[in-house]
């Protein structure tokens, strides 16, 4: 971004990379698709780099509202510094925070996910899918819970699993009935507290229950939690835990 300033030049859309997208090992997949899409469809887009900072989200979820809006304040002067307007995020726990809590500390953005960015550039018919390698297939989808429940965002992830030309199946808890990870609410940062089962092992079990060959996410925490469910059922080698995004961008071997 600060190149792209320094040219005189306003992008498009920032893409908003998140703590997961940059330094987990497994999300920066994820980062690196949404970035394939990009280039591919010929987007103007950048990113902040070092000077993007943590959104605020898990400090404020673990109650430490003080630091949230510290970091958010941070954030928003850098983001209204270089004028920003449209800001896109693969995390919807950045998504929820940058879309719905940030305009009340100064930060009035279009927020929206990568999945709905994806659906946008499709009906502008810049994006163009067809099934590839998922073609037949049978995928379902664990709505992550501030993209469904929290901001009523169930169709955009559907509707590009449906362009793969596969089998769509739901679990028995989904869309305004979905099942949490277990990671969401700063859970991911802490111990577990005791029970009788592990939420992401209930969560797994019903998306197995299906024998899907792709279990798809739209979230790096849900990813997480996700793969850790299939590994404890040792069914690693046969269902493919896969953000929507590098669906797309493998149908497309971008």
């Amino acid at each position: 971004m600060a190149e792209m300033a320094a040219n005189n030049e306003v992008p498009e859309v920032l893409f908003w990379v998140g703590c997961s997208g940059s330094f987990d090992e497994r999300a920066q997949k994820i980062t690196k698709a949404v970035v394939k899409i990009l280039h591919h469809c010929k987007v103007k887009y950048a990113v902040l780099g070092t000077e993007e900072s943590c959104t605020g989200d898990p400090a404020k979820r673990g109650g430490n509202e003080f630091l949230f809006q510290m970091q958010a304040m941070n954030n928003i002067a850098v983001l209204n510094g270089y004028g920003i307007k449209k800001i896109v995020s693969a995390c919807p726990h950045c998504f929820n925070t940058l879309k719905n809590e940030y305009p009340d500390l100064g930060g009035q953005y279009e927020v929206v996910h990568h999945t709905q960015l994806l659906q946008e550039l499709i009906d502008a018919g810049k994006l163009k899918v067809e099934g590839g390698t998922f073609e037949g297939k049978k995928i379902t989808f664990h709505d992550p819970c501030y993209l469904g429940r929290g901001n009523s965002e169930y169709e955009a992830p559907r509707q590009l699993i449906e362009k793969l030309d596969s089998e769509m199946v739901e679990m028995k808890r989904s869309k305004q009935r979905g099942f949490c990870c277990g990671a969401g609410g700063a859970q991911m940062f802490k111990d577990e507290e005791k029970g009788s089962k592990s939420v992401n092992i209930e969560r797994a079990e019903e998306a197995l229950e299906l024998q899907p060959d792709v279990i798809a996410t739209g979230c790096p925490f849900c990813m997480t939690m996700m793969t850790d469910g299939v590994k404890h059922f040792n069914k690693e080698a046969s269902v493919k835990v896969l953000d929507v995004a590098e669906l797309i961008s493998q149908a497309m071997d971008l």
